[in-house]
C-alpha cells in the first residue's frame, strides 16, 4: 500500500493534515509572492508573477491588487477574467474559473470545509472540494463560494450572495443561501 502524501489527500478531496510541513511551505512560498504582487504598480510585474503564483492565468485577465490566497498552484484561470480588489481564493483544492468571468470587491472563494468534531480541527485535520466558475459567469461584490460548487455558464451571482449549491446556467442566484430567482434569456 502506498501511503499518500497531505497534499495529495487534499487535492483528492480526502481528510488531510493542513498543518503538514510540505503543505505549510507551499504557503509561505504563496504569501511572498503575493506580497510581492500586492506592491507592484505596472501590469507587467503582476503578469510575471501571476505566471509563478498560478497553475494557470489566462490572455488578458486582471487581477487588481490587493489579492490574497492558499496557495496559487491550485488556481486556474481563463482568458479575459477581471477580479477586483480584495479577493480571496482558499485553494485547498482547484479552482476553476472559465473565460470572461467577471468578479466584483472582496468576492471569497472556499475550497477548504473544517471538520465538524472539535477535537479534528484541533488536529489540523480538513478537506476541501475543488470549485467551478463557467465561462461568462458576473458574481457581485461580497459574495461567498463554498466548497464544491459549480456555477454554470452565464450565471450571475447577485452582491453579498453566499452561494452554497450549484448554480446552473443562465440562471440569476441572490440571498444567504443563495437561491435562483431568475433565468437569463440569452440572446
Amino acid at each position: 500500500m502506498v501511503l499518500r502524501t497531505e497534499k495529495e489527500k487534499m487535492l483528492a478531496g480526502e481528510i488531510y493534515n493542513c498543518l503538514d510541513p510540505e503543505l505549510d511551505a507551499e504557503r509561505q512560498k504563496a504569501k511572498e509572492l503575493l506580497r510581492s504582487y500586492n506592491q507592484t504598480i505596472t501590469e507587467p510585474e503582476r503578469q510575471a508573477i501571476l505566471q509563478q503564483l498560478f497553475g494557470q492565468i489566462g490572455q488578458k485577465s486582471l487581477i487588481e491588487p490587493p489579492f490574497y490566497c492558499s496557495y496559487g498552484r491550485n488556481i486556474h484561470i481563463g482568458d479575459f477574467v477581471f477580479l477586483n480588489v480584495l479577493c480571496n481564493i482558499l485553494d485547498c483544492n482547484e479552482v476553476r474559473i472559465g473565460n470572461h468571468v467577471l468578479l466584483g470587491p472582496g468576492v471569497q472563494i472556499y475550497t477548504a470545509a473544517h471538520l465538524l468534531q472539535a477535537e479534528d480541527r484541533n488536529q489540523g485535520l480538513e478537506e476541501a472540494k475543488p470549485i467551478t466558475i463557467e465561462d461568462n459567469v458576473w458574481i457581485g461584490g461580497s459574495a461567498i463560494i463554498l466548497p464544491g460548487v459549480r456555477i454554470g455558464q452565464n450565471a450571475v451571482v447577485g452582491a453579498g450572495a453566499v452561494v452554497s449549491r450549484d448554480i446552473p446556467a443562465n440562471m440569476i442566484a441572490v440571498g444567504n443561501p443563495a437561491r435562483v430567482i431568475k433565468e437569463i434569456m440569452q440572446e
